[in-house]
């Protein structure tokens, strides 16, 4: 007793900072994410002329621009394009910057503009009306209207209707210079220039089948057109995707395409009707898959250009060069043939062009002059995953070469490989994580089932296996004995944050992304990727939710299947196959694993007689369940006509409950509404504006409580959540009178066994109640209150620890300052007095004076200062200590932290010195073993002199 009320007092005191600054990447990580690198808009760039040092650029699949530090791996800047565009369905987003060029200029949809390469900030931006970008390239000449070093955009505009539109866009500030309109109804497809012109090309309907390249020159000062021919191509070309390569910003721009035999390559310099046909020569024996063209983007660069030949089994590549005179190619010189995964890159130093090959067990440089190698480097740690595409730098000194070399992967990963060697990863397919669940480790796991099996056994056979258990614990310790030592010095030198493992807050996290993979991340590592696994082969895999068991992991997606692995190694131990249902959600009755169909329906009958299912269907019903009658639901509750339900949350599994009462100032108490079977259901009208509450019991369907609120904004997020006896949610609600209030708002809402102190209600102090039997559960005494807040909050979430003691906090996720906010219970206790100052006895509790805006403090912010966009979930775990509790975000960034809403109480300090303590010790017992004789003997001679 003496324990608890210890750490119920602890408990009461008032919240801390939600994070230190020293404790920044020390207790928190944060995986800042961008996507899927865009292959064709993935490059090294110097993004100030007063350095050398350069930047990593690239626009990803999500329409996220951002720059990356190549040194690190660390995100310098990003911007979400997505969220000004209309992306069209598989429209790609596009990045285009050059050296010595103050911007770079990304589009996506019908939205483009231009961002400072330094700090990302916006230099202009523009809302395309007539249309969306198909091709953008950014005019590396200068001319003589040139009044800056920023360079001029040229914009390809298609509007799905045959037109294309070319427009000169001013560097500075993104006004039209000039435009070119093509009526004739072909298709556009690219713009590129070269140090006269820009070249519109367009694909145009052949009269039998195919299409013919057709080639538009532009002044590059006034738009006008100067010339126009078409290529004839349409033997070749059946659509965009045949055309391999179309250069664009360099001496000899080209197009590049092949034969549909692909046994030869025909290349066309832009501005001239010559097309080279070169033979392919194929030596591999096997049928070419995929061809890549590598040519240089600057315009004093050499006009050469290369080619990757991929096979089944491996790759060649052949360099060709371009006589600028004659705009005849030859092939200079060829790379051999490589088993396995083999991608290139390109680099310009000067006019220098040098090509990097990447297999899977070396780096190689070479120059396009000649087939000598410049450089190679084995591999240190080679990847399993195939790469797809790469982007390089190369510096020479001397007469030695060095390189960088960023690898995008298959799964959507990024890896900066630095002569040979792995500098950082960036797990960017993370950015689409379907599911998550912690996982506790097998000797905590294995610990806990020991102990319940010996609380279900006698006491005669508790005891022997108990003493049997101690028996088999004495395998582990030698290991035990020859870790004592380090864990000695460990705990006297080492940090105390860093030494809390054993105490749970170091628990891995299992996340399953839409990709197909599976990761184990390590949060007491910065959330470093221990392993990760492509479980199936797919873009769309809708994970339904991840189930742990000691040693394994299970996930299951929405086909009905299922797939289990292996929690140290991530091996996939056993799978089954997919049914003929769609699963809606998954539900755990014990130990039994129910998936829920879209209407609503378990999927297979559970066989718990005490347990009940809350389900919901497609068709916007909640449903109740029992063991009785696993085909028609026990109870039904439907919204009021016109209302969509939009989430329906319960508690949460571990949900303790550390006092069945609120101790108020004159030692009264307000008895808590406690009932583990609530079932709170958020529901909208998009059309009246409305939205409605609703608080159900789960065992008899029962309305314990609603309410009602007019003028909601329906587009605006909606999120709610319920933990012991409260629950809050919020919405976006416009004044329908002078009274209401408009803006974002928060409700939080307490329920009681009754209004008046010491009373239990009707049930009394009865220990045993029926939902159904009788007169039911009476309804509990509510008392809400709503708070004005500046943003909206998009997921609501509340902390977990063991025994729940320590003050909840409500976490809820802000979309538009990209944060996390852990906001303090006592805040947000609706008995807070309003219109007056509280009384002695309402200070003694904790309350305060009631303020109708609640502002969110920066102690608050789990995410500190960081940039935390995207987040759709945020889970929340206990650890062994009482004030500590581990919380995970993810669905676009992964973030991880620690959060302690009444301070580490049960854990010492960062300024405890436990070196100090030790040495003190040791001082006072070499004092007192000094000292000890003199204090003897002067007693003794005290005697003699008596």
């Amino acid at each position: 007793m003496r324990l608890q009320a210890a750490l119920f007092v602890a408990a009461c005191v008032s919240p801390a900072a939600a994070i230190y600054i020293d404790e920044v990447n020390h207790v928190d990580f944060h995986h800042a994410l961008l996507g899927a690198p865009s292959p064709d808009s993935t490059f090294f760039l110097k993004p100030s002329t007063s350095s050398n040092a350069s930047l990593l650029y690239t626009v990803s699949d999500k329409s996220i621009l951002g720059a990356v530090n190549p040194r690190d791996g660390s995100l310098v800047w990003r911007q979400d394009l997505s969220r000004s565009a209309s992306v069209p369905t598989g429209g790609a987003s596009i990045l285009r910057g050059l050296d010595g060029n103050n911007a770079v200029v990304g589009a996506a949809g019908d939205y483009i503009s231009s961002w400072s390469a330094l700090d990302g900030k916006l230099v202009w931006e523009d809302k395309i009306t007539d249309g969306s970008i198909t091709d953008l390239e950014l005019l590396e000449l200068e001319d003589a209207s040139a009044t800056s070093s920023t360079r001029d955009t040229i914009a390809l505009v298609g509007n799905g209707n045959g037109a294309g539109i070319v427009r000169r866009l001013d560097g500075d500030s993104g006004k039209i210079k000039w435009e070119y309109k093509d009526d004739s109804g072909d298709t556009p497809f690219q713009v590129s220039s070269s140090p006269t012109e820009v070249f519109y090309i367009s694909l145009q309907s052949a009269i039998l089948k195919g299409y013919k390249i057709k080639v538009t020159s532009l002044d590059s000062l006034t738009g006008r057109q100067t010339r126009q021919h078409t290529l004839s191509s349409d033997a070749d070309v059946t659509g965009p995707e045949s055309v391999l390569f179309v250069g664009a910003n360099t001496a000899s721009p080209l197009i590049v395409w092949a034969d549909k035999s692909r046994k030869s390559l025909k290349v066309n310099v832009i501005g001239s009707k010559q097309v080279n046909t070169v033979s392919i020569d194929n030596t591999s024996g096997q049928d070419i898959q995929q061809i890549t063209v590598h040519a240089p983007h600057k315009l004093n660069a050499l006009p050469h250009f290369l080619v990757l030949y991929r096979t089944s089994a491996g790759s060649w590549a052949e360099v060709y060069h371009v006589d600028m005179k004659t705009a005849t190619v030859t092939k200079a010189y060829q790379l051999p043939f490589v088993s396995g995964q083999s991608v290139m890159a390109t680099s310009s130093i000067d006019a220098n062009v040098y090509f990097t090959r990447i297999t899977d067990s070396e780096t190689i440089v070479v120059s396009s002059a000649s087939h000598g190698i410049l450089g190679r480097w084995d591999l240190e740690s080679p990847s399993s995953e195939r790469a797809s595409n790469a982007a390089a730098e190369v510096a020479t000194k001397g007469s030695s070469v060095a390189v960088r070399s960023a690898v995008i992967r298959d799964s959507g990963d990024w890896e900066l490989i630095r002569n040979g060697q792995t500098e950082w990863n960036r797990p960017e397919a993370l950015i689409d994580a379907m599911a998550a669940a912690w996982v506790d480790t097998d000797a905590q796991e294995d610990l806990a089932h020991e102990l319940e099996v010996e609380g279900h056994e006698s006491l005669h056979a508790a005891y022997i296996h108990r003493v049997k258990r101690h028996v088999r614990d004495l395998q582990h310790l030698p290991d035990w004995l020859k870790e004592l030592p380090k864990r000695i010095l460990g705990s006297i030198l080492g940090d105390e944050v860093s030494n809390l493992d054993s105490f749970g807050v170091a628990k891995p996290v299992i996340v399953a992304t839409r990709n197909g993979r599976v990761y184990a991340l390590d949060t007491g590592k910065q959330g470093a990727v221990i392993w990760n696994v492509q479980a199936v082969e797919t873009s769309s895999w809708d994970v339904k939710a991840i189930l742990n068991r000691p040693g394994e992991a299970t996930i299951y997606p929405s086909d009905g299947s299922s797939i289990t692995l292996d929690l140290s190694t991530g091996a996939i131990t056993s799978r089954s196959a997919p049914k003929d249902i769609k699963i809606r959600s998954i539900a755990t009755v014990e130990d039994q694993v129910l998936g829920i169909q879209e209407d609503g329906t378990p999927a297979s009958p559970f066989d718990d007689s005490t347990a009940c299912l809350v389900t919901t269907s497609a068709d916007g019903r909640v449903l109740g369940w029992a063991k009785s009658d696993n085909k028609v639901p026990v109870w039904e509750f439907v919204p009021p006509s016109g209302q969509n339900i939009i989430q329906v949350t319960a508690r949460p599994a571990h949900d303790p409950v550390a006092s069945i009462g609120k101790v108020l100032g004159n030692r009264s108490v307000l008895y808590k509404y406690l009932n583990s079977n609530l079932v709170l259901v958020t529901a909208v009208d998009p059309h009246g504006h409305t939205a409605g509450v609703y608080l159900l019991d789960a065992v008899s369907g029962k309305l314990l409580h609603e309410a009602t609120h007019i003028g909601v904004d329906p587009t605006q997020p909606i999120a709610s959540t319920i933990s012991e006896n409260w629950f809050a949610y919020s919405f976006y609600g416009d004044a329908t009178d002078e009274s209401a209030a408009k803006g974002y708002q928060l409700v939080i809402s307490e329920l009681y066994e009754s209004d008046i102190p010491n009373d239990r209600g009707p049930l009394g102090s009865a220990g045993n109640y029926s939902s159904i039997h009788g007169d039911g559960l009476p309804l509990p005494h509510v008392v809400s209150q709503s708070f004005i807040i500046a943003e909206p909050i998009s997921h609501m979430a509340v902390t977990q620890t063991r025994q729940g003691i320590t003050t909840r906090q409500l976490l809820c996720t802000l979309p538009f300052s990209n944060s996390i906010v852990g906001i303090p219970r006592p805040v947000l206790d609706p008995r807070r007095p309003v219109g007056r100052d509280p009384t002695s006895a309402e200070v003694e509790e904790g309350l305060f004076r009631y303020a109708p805006f609640l502002d969110f403090d920066g102690k608050w912010y789990l995410s500190h200062a960081r940039d935390v966009a995207g987040i759709k979930a945020v889970l929340s775990q206990p650890t062994l200590l009482e004030s500590t509790s581990l919380i995970f975000a993810f669905g676009g960034d992964v973030f991880g932290t620690r959060a302690t809403p009444s301070q580490a109480f049960d854990v010492l300090g960062k300024s405890f010195s436990k070196l100090q303590l030790l040495l003190t010790v040791v001082a006072l017992a070499v004092g007192v073993s000094f000292l000890a004789p003199m204090a003897r003997k002067k007693q003794v001679n005290m005697l003699w002199k008596a």
